[in-house]
């Protein structure tokens, strides 16, 4: 369990390494734009907003490497730990003599096989006595329009 601990406390620290750059350089060309702004009087907020997106996309296209070779590096500390270490630390998985199965599981899989169509008896209906009845063409995709439907096809055109 330490081990885990202490493989997820790496994970912050390179999420703090990561980060640290992006957020000093836009704190700092936040605070260089409200100087300037406090000196020259323009209180307008959106100014410092392409400035502070512009200096952090140049900090990721510089930094970009180091951030990938930081991320690259902990996945395979990852994976080697996943793999490697914990899966030989302890048995996860109990033996199959340990497992009991109980008959009531064994009884309702059985019976869930061996179901093949719900009962239309129990399905919810509609309480409408004058329905009509649905047609499904039997082996073709396209059904042909009738009489009265081309009529009305016709007479819209």
């Amino acid at each position: 369990m330490e081990l885990l601990l202490e493989h997820l406390g790496k994970g912050f620290i390179n999420m703090l390494i990561i980060a640290m750059p992006c957020v000093l350089t836009a704190a700092g060309i936040g605070l260089v734009v409200g100087i300037l702004q406090a000196v020259t009087q323009v209180q307008e907020q959106t100014i410092a907003a392409a400035p502070k997106i512009f200096g952090v996309f140049l900090v990721i296209m510089i930094l970009g490497g180091t951030f990938t070779n930081i991320l690259v590096k902990y996945m395979q500390e990852s994976a080697g730990l996943a793999f490697n270490v914990i899966t030989k630390q302890d048995n996860f998985v109990l033996p199959p003599e340990e497992v009991n199965f109980s008959k009531e599981f064994n009884i309702k899989e059985t019976h869930y096989n061996k179901m093949k169509t719900p009962d239309s008896s129990n399905l919810p209906t509609s309480k409408l006595k004058n329905k009509a009845p649905i047609t499904v063409p039997a082996n073709n995709l396209y059904s042909p329009t009738d009489f009265m439907e081309s009529q009305k096809i016709n007479a819209n055109e």
